[in-house]
Formats: structure tokens, sequence, C-alpha cells
């Protein structure tokens, strides 16, 4: 097992619940040396907010809860590769790095996505660098999102 699967495993198993409590699929973790500091689920639905996805509610909560030299030292796990949004998100609150499940491309062949683009695509328009690693576990993440979506 890689170093990323135990926590990748971990978003997918967030994603799950976040099904379980009427959202779709995505779950996210923050990790500060070792540690998971912080999780996060999507609420886009119970929360009727297109803006509500794991990964962004878990940089903002990183950003407020975090300093600087923390946040220096944190990797963004989701079971999901970050949309636009989110990356922006990620970026903007200096997570340096990324580890994903399910890449973008894949999602939006299940999903049918209208706005996919690669993290690393997002990212390396930005003057500060930011890690990507990913996919990893992708059938694993990928097969949440097969049950979620073809039941829709």
């Amino acid at each position: 097992m890689t170093e990323h699967e135990a926590f990748i495993r971990q978003c997918i198993a967030l994603s799950e619940q976040a099904v379980r409590h009427g959202n779709e699929p995505f779950g996210a973790l923050l990790v500060v040396d070792g540690d998971v500091r912080l999780t996060a689920q999507n609420q886009v639905l119970i929360e009727s907010d297109p803006t509500r996805h794991a990964e962004l509610l878990l940089a903002s909560e990183a950003a407020r809860r975090l300093d600087a030299a923390a946040l220096e030292r944190a990797t963004l796990y989701t079971s999901t590769e970050p949309c636009v949004m989110c990356c922006g998100a990620i970026y903007w609150s200096r997570i340096p790095r990324v580890v994903f499940g399910c890449s973008a491309v894949e999602l939006g062949v299940v999903a049918g996505g209208s706005l996919v683009m690669p993290s690393r695509q997002v990212f390396a328009s930005g003057t500060r660098r930011v890690e990507v690693v990913g996919p990893v576990l992708e059938t694993e993440a990928l097969a949440v999102h097969r049950a979620y979506w073809s039941a829709r």
C-alpha cells in the first residue's frame, strides 16, 4: 500500500457518508505531519448551494483554523479530483499538495460533467506550485460515483 492509499480510502468512506446524508459522493480530508486534522463532505444538496463542495469547505476551514507553518506542511486528500472552483480555494488557502482518487475526466464520463478540467491544468496557471498526485485507487473511488450517478 502506498503512503496515500489509507487516506484516499478515508476520503472514499467520507464520500459514502455524504450520500447517506443526502448529498453527492465527495469527501476530503487534510493531513498535516501524517495526522488527519480536518475532514469535509459534500453539502451541495442539503444546503441548496452548488458551491458547498467538500474540497472548498475543507480549504476554507483550513485557512481559518491553521497557521501558515501548518498549511505549508498540509496535504489535501480527496475522493475525486478537485474542480476548477475547488482548485482556486486550495490555491488561495496556500495548501501545497493535493492527492485525489477518481480523476475529473472519469467523473465527467460517469456523471456527465459540464466543466471538466484536470487540476494539474488549473494549478499550472498559478505562480505558486501546487503538487498534484493521482489518481490513487481510482477504481474504488469511481465505484461510489457509478453507484450514485446511475441511480439519478
